[in-house]
This record gives C-alpha cells, sequence and structure tokens, in this order.
C-alpha cells in the first residue's frame, strides 16, 4: 500500500531485492500504519468470502500473495471454517511476524517466504487467490504473466481478488517511502489495459472500481471468477 505512486523514468535491476530489503526494514512501522486504513481491504475480502463454495463438507483452498504479517485479510480467510491457505511474502520479516500471529490456525495455515514468480500449484486446484498491495510491486511484464498462472491454478469456478495501479506506468519509485531510504518501486497498466489482461487470461470480472480509504491512494480493485 502506499500514499504516493510516481512514475520516473528509471528503476535498478535488483528491484525486487531492494522491495525485500524495505519491507523487512520497516515491518512493524508498515504493519501499523496500514492497520489505519483497512476498510476497503476487508470489504473487499468479505464480498471473496461471499462468493466461496457453500458446501461446508467442500474444503478450500485459497492462496494470498503479499500476505504481510497476517493481518485481518488473512484471519478473515481463515474465518471460513473449511478453507486452508497457503500465505506467501517476499519479505522474510513479515513472515516471522505471520508465524506467530497466525499460530492458532494450526497446519491450516502454510506461509511462504519468496518471489511469488516463482510459485507453482497444479491446474485447477485453488477456490480463490487474493493479491492485494501486492502485484504492484512486479514489473509490468510479470503482473501478465502471473495473471495468466492463477488463471491456470483457479478451479472453473474460482475467483481472485486484486488490487492494481490507478494510472498506467512502467516503473514508479519512491527513495524514500514511509521512512528515511525506505526504496519502493510500483508498476500497472492502468484499468483500462489491465481488463483487457484479465479477459484474455480467462477471468470474467464481475466487479471492478477505483477506490481508496480516507488518506491512502486509490486503487483500481478487481473481483474475477474463472470463466
Amino acid at each position: 500500500m502506499t500514499k504516493s505512486l510516481k512514475p520516473e523514468p528509471s528503476a535498478p535491476t535488483d528491484v525486487k531485492a531492494k522491495i525485500q530489503e524495505t519491507y523487512d526494514a520497516i515491518a512493524v512501522d508498515y504493519n501499523a500504519w496500514t492497520e489505519r486504513s483497512t476498510t476497503t481491504r476487508l470489504h473487499y475480502v468479505d464480498k471473496l468470502v461471499k462468493c466461496l463454495p457453500a458446501d461446508k463438507t467442500i474444503q478450500i483452498s485459497m492462496l494470498e500473495l503479499g500476505c504481510g504479517a497476517g493481518g485481518p485479510a488473512t484471519e478473515k480467510l481463515l474465518s471460513v471454517p473449511n478453507a486452508t491457505v497457503f500465505a506467501n511474502d517476499l519479505s522474510g520479516a513479515q513472515i516471522e511476524l505471520a508465524k506467530k500471529n497466525l499460530a492458532g490456525f494450526g497446519d491450516r495455515i502454510t506461509l511462504h517466504q519468496g518471489d511469488m514468480m516463482q510459485l507453482t500449484f497444479d491446474d485447477a486446484s485453488l477456490d480463490a487467490v487474493i493479491g492485494l498491495y501486492s502485484l504492484i510491486h512486479l514489473p509490468r511484464d510479470e503482473q501478465v504473466t502471473l495473471v495468466g498462472s492463477i488463471a491456470q491454478w483457479l478451479k472453473p469456478g474460482g475467483h481472485l481478488l486484486v488490487n492494481f495501479t490507478p494510472e498506467a506506468f512502467e516503473k514508479g519509485v519512491e527513495p524514500d517511502w514511509l521512512v528515511e531510504k525506505g526504496w519502493m518501486f510500483w508498476s500497472g497498466w492502468g484499468p483500462e489495459r489491465m481488463l483487457e489482461i484479465l479477459d484474455a487470461a480467462g477471468l470474467e470480472v464481475l466487479e471492478s472500481e477505483l477506490r481508496g480509504d480516507p488518506g491512502d491512494a486509490v486503487f483500481f480493485w478487481v473481483i474475477a471468477c474463472k470463466k
């Protein structure tokens, strides 16, 4: 999540290493900041949960991309009694915090640290994928690739909840994000092109809007369904 998305002409080649370094360094401060603006996030997570199969005898499998410290959104996913969640984050510091925060959920939560682009799942194995304030940190071409992978991983009728930048830009950099030397990177295709990318991947957009919490930036929120 960010207060400022700044298009900039260049970015270093070690983008992900620098993003990881920043999130490791600011993990506690970042989580305290995000806790003050969860209204839109939880609004959409609640919508996603309502899209899940109603049959409580069916095992629900979900993937969270960019789980952070396992805050209210992750807990909301785990409030579904027949659900398991595989939660990934680039930041090792965030994953360590998540292990403590989500310990009570036992083996219903699997926490994994690493680049989301390296994840693999069986085709048609997931009921839902959620990626909030996370895919925006990927280079734009990787966003397209990952959306395609997500479409393959989802079961027919499975759902994706994700948010993107509200405008199109290839490289956005903030050298002092939240804290001094808190280097951060974003990119995005903009709403119109992103809708085309989702459709081409075989995902039907059920709902989309530009929305943000007070004091935070506006993002492009999408709920889509595997065709």
